[in-house]
């Protein structure tokens, strides 16, 4: 059930324009600078978007220029698991990495506390109103998440096109405390 939802979702997020991504990226992006989440977060999270997720190097970028601690995730496929890298310089700290997706080069690897980290921005491939979300189905994030402070923030940006009433949550699944869409902001 959650394979073939993963995949009618990823298809139906591919048959985006790129223009049309990109102008929905932008509003996501806009709303979650206007939060105070953002505002306040001296250490953010990203994820490093790529295919046809909502782009972040926009925001990435602003986060650094607004002087925020940037960190961009390291996926070590030996035990499933992400290291938080703090980001200096972007995108010259980054090569592609696993599955092609941007991560840190050996030599910009900068661990980060998760502990240190106010909000993350977590992607995924579709989200229920409860903030539930659906993944690509390794488990690194459930397992990155357990690992932060209480209080620290998760906010899942996705296309309103990524929203489904049910993405079927197991015990370990790790719900976001908001989704930010380009039509809406969701707070369980």
């Amino acid at each position: 059930m959650k394979k073939q939802l993963r995949q009618q979702i990823i298809a139906r997020r591919d048959a985006l324009a790129k223009t049309v991504r990109e102008a929905k990226s932008e509003i996501i992006v806009n709303k979650l600078q206007g939060l105070p989440a953002w505002q306040q977060a001296g250490t953010i999270m990203s994820y490093v978007s790529f295919g046809s997720e909502v782009a972040t190097p926009a925001l990435i970028k602003a986060a650094l220029a607004g002087g925020k601690r940037v960190a961009v995730p390291l996926c070590v496929r030996d035990g499933r698991r992400l290291i938080a890298s703090e980001v200096l310089a972007f995108p010259d700290d980054l090569q592609p990495g696993t599955w092609g997706i941007l991560e840190p080069r050996p030599e910009s690897l900068r661990p980060l506390d998760p502990k240190l980290i106010d909000l993350v921005i977590v992607p995924g491939v579709a989200f229920d109103r409860a903030g539930n979300r659906l993944g690509y189905g390794a488990g690194y994030y459930d397992r990155f998440l357990a690992t932060l402070r209480p209080e620290t923030r998760t906010i899942a940006l996705a296309f309103a096109e990524q929203i489904v009433p049910d993405v079927y949550p197991e015990a370990h699944d790790r719900p976001v405390d908001m989704v930010i869409t380009d039509t809406e902001i969701i707070q369980p």
